[in-house]
């Protein structure tokens, strides 16, 4: 199973809880992988996304931060398939 779903959040974060939810939801729905990052675990994630949290990216590319819209994952994960970017390397 490729990895077409990031979430970078945190413990003990709230927002990052529901996006986790959702991100697992559609994830299983749409039979697709993803992967999650502790900002607090990685210097230059939080320096890039502190402010934003939790923060999807979709085939390596920016995706939703704050709220994740279960919806909007949906239609982009299914908008088209994956590219050679696709998946994780932070």
């Amino acid at each position: 199973m490729q990895t077409r779903i990031t979430l970078i959040g945190k413990a003990g974060c709230h927002l990052c809880d529901t996006a986790r939810e959702t991100v697992a939801k559609v994830a299983a729905e749409l039979g697709v992988g993803w992967v999650e990052y502790d900002i607090n675990d990685d210097p230059r994630l939080k320096e890039d996304y502190w402010d934003t949290i939790p923060v999807t990216l979709v085939d390596g590319r920016a995706h939703d931060f704050w709220r994740v819209d279960e919806n909007r994952l949906r239609a982009a994960l299914t908008a088209s398939e994956p590219g050679p970017e696709a998946g994780s390397d932070l």
